[in-house]
């Protein structure tokens, strides 16, 4: 019968990843579809989805000064964008899981938490949808097909490249900190969207946990020049997502019902607030990279 590990002799770091992998495929016992788990009964754009401090135009006097709803309206439109966000990640990652599943090499302890993942991300994957059908909202489109280039890498390139997992980290990183930020402010937010982000927050603990090992273990043999090159593309990667993660598109502003959507845009883009909450975002984000060798 076949066992759980592969008894052909293994590259190093393999036994590494096998012992996490086993682990955290126990931690993900028991599992709960979190559709069935999440109260929808209680999403109501009737209330914020994001806290003031969240909002790319918290502290803009303009915004300030529309009526509630109105404020409480882009909190639901910048949560659909946040949503959009994740769909994207967590579609290139299932897709490049489930192309792993069909060979071997990486023995059936690492295939069976692949399997953990890929449950665990269509589950937030649904969870996602159904909240931006609860929001009344349709998006026209996702600013996040714009990125093109890391959508192309991400396809392509070699699944045990570092360049492949370090686009996964910094991915997980960059969602797991604004959901982060989100959890702390439960009375602010509809308890629906804190239910989510809860799920979503204990899941991606794994995920990251798994997908740091990974890039620590494919760092630890490279040669300085081949590390100063990945460094490059990933930061590339790493500041056009933020740009459009962070600083929604046109799109959001209209679907929040606001008047020339562009210039409120314009003043996010220009909003001190805002930056200073990225930058504080950033540097937790920045240090796990810098630990890895993905940044300098």
């Amino acid at each position: 019968m076949p066992t759980m590990q592969n008894t052909r002799s293994s590259p190093p770091h393999d036994d590494r990843l096998a012992t996490l992998a086993e682990q955290l495929s126990h931690n993900s016992l028991p599992y709960r579809d979190p559709l069935a788990v999440i109260d929808w009964t209680a999403l109501s754009t009737g209330d914020a989805w994001l806290p003031p401090e969240m909002l790319s135009l918290h502290g803009v006097a303009e915004f300030d000064a529309l009526p509630e709803q109105q404020r409480r309206d882009l909190s639901v439109a910048e949560f659909v964008h946040f949503a959009q966000g994740g769909l994207w990640l967590e579609a290139l990652f299932m897709e490049r899981l489930a192309q792993a599943m069909q060979g071997d090499s990486h023995g059936l302890t690492r295939q069976l938490y692949q399997l953990h993942e890929l449950r665990e991300e269509a589950g937030h994957s649904l969870m996602f949808c159904e909240t931006i059908r609860h929001s009344g909202l349709n998006p026209a489109r996702s600013p996040y097909s714009r990125l093109r280039l890391a959508g192309w890498l991400a396809r392509h390139v070699s699944f045990d490249s570092p360049l492949f997992w370090s686009t996964v980290l910094l991915g997980e990183e960059v969602a797991d900190r604004f959901s982060r930020a989100l959890r702390q402010q439960q009375v602010a937010v509809n308890p629906a969207i804190y239910q989510l982000v809860s799920i979503h927050l204990v899941d991606e603990a794994r995920h990251i946990a798994h997908a740091r090992e990974v890039v620590g273990c494919a760092m630890a043999d490279m040669p300085a020049w081949r590390r100063k090159l990945l460094q490059r593309i990933t930061a590339g990667l790493f500041r056009r997502f933020v740009q459009i993660f962070y600083y929604p598109p046109v799109q959001t502003y209209e679907l929040a019902g606001l008047s020339q959507p562009r210039q409120w845009r314009q003043l996010a883009l220009s909003n001190p607030q805002r930056q200073a909450f990225v930058t504080a975002q950033l540097r937790s984000i920045h240090k796990v990279a810098h630990d890895a060798g993905i940044f300098p």
